[in-house]
């Protein structure tokens, strides 16, 4: 493949509100909409619930106890597994995401491969907007353990056709619950096919991924809590954009100036009175209409890169001075900076330091060519608002 290729990134991670700052020296200043009208209903909400109809599994979603363990057995026994395009789980309020205990095991974990969705580099529908490509920057790994240098940053694991897969996420503050958020912020993509698919299964987050930076070689036999020390958490909510569900591609860059979701998520033991930014001590507020990528100064992705040189376990940080991408005329310009972070970076974090002076989540890992040398993720306006507010709302 030339290296005019680029691709989605699955296999990712966000980052931290502490890790922007040492980054360098952001600035920020300025705002742009996207161009939803304030009347329209929100994007692509969704939570679990709804009659479904899942292939090899009961055919509505459980109403008792006696069902909702029935459900559980069928999808333990392998009923998750089978994939029927035509009863793929598509639409907006679709989503459904029963918890399996024990169902995401430290191997699976390892083992979980990227999500890596090809979209073409030559980018033809320019707006007259896109920057040069910037110069490689070199990937740096974050110090360990996580939880300190890097908190609120996890992996996203999920089962689609291929197998199971991984990206990335990053706790998010929810001001519907100040200090007790349970949202978690990542690329659309991450948790939804597009316009040739559906919603993923068994999705969940897991912050602080192999905190303590282990390679792989040290990982092998590692116990479930090593790999993840604050618990798994299950998706019990999701919303993506409209745009990305209608237009979404594995192939072009159709829908990537709209690749984003937000989940809402609960521990996989079951409620212990506690909610994930408690868990983790750690919330990144998101940072809608931040400025464009002309005057917002310095910004940082982290991720974990799983194609040569790097193995997929541990975290790595990129930081520079954004440029402009435009993959879509009709849309908003999307964020671009120099990263050698390999396949694995898809739903990842981006942050710049906000207006009160503390970082603040502007985007996410959406595409990056083959040859390495760059990320782009799409600026986040009023579509991504809305979308936010209203999974906000439905868990009042």
């Amino acid at each position: 493949m030339s290296s005019s290729t680029t691709r989605k990134r699955g296999r990712v991670v966000a980052a931290v509100a502490a890790a922007v700052l040492l980054a360098g020296t952001a600035t920020a200043c300025g705002s742009a909409g996207s161009g939803d009208s304030a009347d329209r209903k929100p994007s692509g909400s969704a939570t679990a619930g709804g009659d479904h109809g899942l292939p090899k599994l009961p055919t509505s979603f459980p109403t008792s106890l006696d069902d909702l363990k029935k459900w559980e057995q069928a999808y333990k026994d392998g009923g998750w597994k089978d994939w029927d395009k035509s009863s793929w789980l598509r639409k907006a309020a679709d989503f459904v995401n029963p918890v399996i205990d024990g169902l995401w095991s430290d191997d699976r974990m390892k083992n979980a491969d990227q999500s890596d969705k090809r979209v073409s580099g030559a980018i033809t529908a320019d707006q007259g907007r896109t920057d040069p490509a910037p110069a490689p920057v070199p990937a740096r790994p974050v110090a360990a353990p996580y939880h300190d240098n890097a908190p609120g940053v996890g992996k996203l694991f999920f089962d689609g056709p291929q197998g199971s897969m991984v990206c990335s996420a990053t706790v998010v503050a929810d001001p519907a619950h100040p200090g007790k958020s349970d949202l978690v912020w990542t690329a659309g993509h991450c948790v939804h096919a597009g316009r040739a698919g559906g919603w993923y299964r068994n999705v969940a987050f897991v912050p602080s991924y192999d905190d303590g930076g282990l390679d792989a070689d040290a990982l092998k036999g590692a116990p479930r809590d090593v790999l993840a020390p604050y618990g798994v958490w299950w998706a019990d909510g999701a919303s993506t954009s409209d745009q990305w569900i209608a237009s979404g591609s594995a192939s072009g860059g159709s829908g990537s100036p709209y690749d984003f979701a937000v989940l809402h998520v609960v521990p996989e033991q079951g409620a212990g009175g506690r909610s994930l930014e408690e868990t983790v001590g750690a919330a990144v507020p998101v940072w809608f209409d931040a400025p464009s990528a002309t005057t917002i100064g310095v910004v940082g992705a982290w991720g974990y890169p799983a194609a040569a040189p790097y193995d997929g376990q541990r975290m790595y940080s990129c930081a520079g001075r954004p440029g402009r991408l435009s993959a879509d005329a009709a849309a908003p310009t999307e964020y671009r900076i120099g990263c050698t972070m390999t396949g694995g970076s898809s739903g990842g974090g981006w942050f710049a330091t906000g207006p009160d002076g503390k970082a603040a989540l502007i985007s996410n890992t959406s595409i990056g060519p083959v040859t390495n040398t760059w990320l782009a993720g799409p600026r986040l306006g009023a579509v991504a608002e809305k979308m936010f507010d209203a999974m906000s709302r439905k868990f009042r």
